[in-house]
């Protein structure tokens, strides 16, 4: 587990070579960690609540650039095999998977308060110190 300067004592970094066994996506993870981390911390918005989805939107960007590369590389449609006659063209499942992964980062940036319509309804974590009562003064002059 890696410590981002500053952000670590609250979210701790994932193992990405756990997640991924690409050494390039592994690099690209630590950075959307890194953006995303700091970003929230920046804003008072960074909880160890939130490491999980942090975790997750780093995956739906990963899972998002790998499904692009494929589409881009391939296209949209997937041709009819030849020689068969009842054969239809279709969209690609790495298409399909793309915007899976695109809808479940738009929401978990939302959800964190990342995306920029959504800034200015996310609030600060609140770190309440415990309200002093009554039987607190009580407790401390007994002991």
């Amino acid at each position: 587990m890696n410590v981002i300067e500053g952000t670590g004592a609250i979210v701790v970094e994932p193992d990405w070579s756990k997640l991924f066994d690409d050494d390039i996506e592994q690099v690209s993870a630590h950075e959307h960690w890194r953006i995303i981390t700091t970003e929230l911390k920046d804003r008072q918005l960074l909880a160890a609540a939130n490491g999980h989805s942090i975790q997750r939107l780093v995956c739906a960007y990963l899972m998002f650039d790998r499904m692009y590369r494929e589409v881009a590389e391939n296209g949209v449609v997937t041709k009819p095999r030849r020689g068969n006659s009842k054969a239809i063209a279709r969209i690609s499942p790495y298409f399909t998977a793309m915007r899976e992964a695109g809808s479940d980062a738009a929401a978990l940036e939302a959800e964190l308060g990342i995306s920029p319509r959504r800034r200015g309804a996310a609030t600060k974590v609140d770190r309440k110190q415990a309200k002093p009562r009554a039987a607190d003064a009580y407790t401390s002059r007994t002991g």
